[in-house]
């Protein structure tokens, strides 16, 4: 359904309008296209202390260039921030130029991990996550704010590419920590999935299509799962993208087992994106609707995921991206189930991660998508869903393509040193940070 206030305060009368009354006035997002497939207009570097990171040979291959008149991007290297006298810095590095970041532009304020030897540098470090999030709140015009805490500069290009273009249009306020490790680096980074095989589940329709779309264009071959009543949907994907269709209750105890005799030549992308809601409050919700919720979006996510990396369907190197949501992370009246499923998926996703990699080369990452524009949103009475498009920093609901570009760089070759990270796709929701 069409966002009308966005589209009415993108006028004239409606500027003035919503100016006078005090209204939100949201900013058409700059999103990937074919034909716009990168943010137009310069990169400006800053360093506030002393930088202990050489971001310059990665900022270099993004493909912003020095431009003219309003950056499209600002990116200040804060690693070496490490008492709270540096953070003045912070202050005089951003203070004279944040009015002069152009429309849908970016901010990415790089840090260092929190040193648990130094609570000065940790405090100093920690204070970053509060001055990004805020700056996110405050700044407006489609800009995004963001905090990558990295180890290692090299690790972090897919990420910073990321943050850095169109693709993160919706993603604000977020703070991602990149890890150590070296870095796959594609051969094509516009096809960076090229001869790897993905798995989407719950593809046949709304995000999971979108998420499948976004994968095979960028090189994957991907196979569309969903349950046996949505299979001419899914086939209709599948033909489409040139992929396969694999009808299938995700719910079901053998459904690892199925998938990896489905895929005998192995998978390198398992994309948990299948989901139910059953909402109602918690006194009026009859068991059927709590278990329901909870064996689809969270046990199913669970057995397979372990059945296959048991049997070693997946490869390694390989990418594990599930789907929680912010009503799990800052919970949502009439979602008790739906709320606990998500943040089940966030449990999984910190625990498993570490081991995953250490036992099987396998990342294990979770997007978590705020008010999305899909038909199911469409179906929310007019004011709730008014208040769920506005109650966030961008002032206006996401789109399932947010969600795939998000799920995309996650499962990106170069995103190896991205692990155990839960990424919210929300514009920066006012519930919750």
């Amino acid at each position: 359904m069409a966002d009308r206030y966005l589209s009415f305060t993108a006028t004239a009368p409606g500027r003035f309008l919503t100016r006078r009354l005090g209204l939100p006035q949201p900013a058409p997002l700059r999103r990937w296209s074919p034909q716009a497939p990168a943010l137009t207009g310069g990169l400006l570097q800053l360093t506030a202390g002393t930088s202990r990171a050489d971001l310059a040979p990665v900022l270099a291959r993004t493909r912003l260039g020095a431009g003219t008149g309003r950056p499209a991007a600002v990116v200040l290297d804060a690693t070496g921030v490490a008492d709270v006298a540096a953070l003045a810095e912070v202050h005089a590095a951003l203070h004279p130029v944040v009015r002069s970041v152009a429309a849908s532009g970016r901010i990415v304020v790089v840090g260092a991990p929190l040193d648990p030897r130094d609570h000065h540098q940790a405090a100093a470090q920690q204070a970053l996550e509060g001055f990004t999030r805020c700056l996110g709140k405050e700044i407006g015009r489609g800009i995004t704010v963001n905090l990558v805490r990295l180890t290692d500069a090299a690790a972090a290009e897919s990420t910073l590419r990321f943050l850095l273009s169109p693709k993160s249009a919706y993603v604000s306020g977020q703070v991602i920590e990149v890890g150590a490790g070296a870095a796959e680096t594609p051969d094509d980074w516009d096809r960076p999935l090229a001869g790897r095989t993905a798995l989407v589940t719950g593809a046949a329709r709304g995000i999971g299509e979108a998420v499948a779309e976004t994968l095979a264009r960028d090189g994957a071959r991907v196979v569309v799962l969903d349950v046996p009543q949505a299979e001419q949907d899914a086939r209709r994907v599948a033909e489409r993208l040139g992929g396969s269709a694999l009808a299938l209750d995700i719910t079901a105890a053998d459904a690892g087992e199925r998938i990896a005799e489905a895929l005998p030549d192995g998978l390198d992308i398992l994309i948990h994106n299948a989901g139910i809601t059953r909402d109602r409050r918690l006194a009026n919700m009859p068991a059927e609707r709590w278990t329901a919720v909870l064996d689809v979006n969270l046990a199913s996510v669970l057995r397979t995921t372990d059945a296959l990396l048991a049997k070693g369907t997946l490869r390694r190197g390989g990418r594990i991206v599930a789907t929680a949501s912010i009503a799990g992370l800052a919970g949502n009246a009439g979602q008790t189930n739906y709320g606990a499923s998500k943040a089940g998926i966030a449990g999984l996703v910190r625990a498993l991660a570490p081991r995953a990699a250490d036992e099987h080369g396998v990342t294990v990452n979770a997007v978590a998508p705020g008010f999305i524009e899909t038909k199911m949103t469409a179906a929310v009475p007019l004011f709730i869903r008014e208040a769920g498009r506005r109650m966030n920093s961008l002032a206006q609901g996401g789109l399932p393509a947010d969600v795939a570009e998000t799920t995309a760089w996650l499962a990106h070759p170069a995103s190896g040193a991205v692990n155990g990270q839960v990424v919210r796709v929300c514009g920066q929701s006012l519930l919750g940070a």
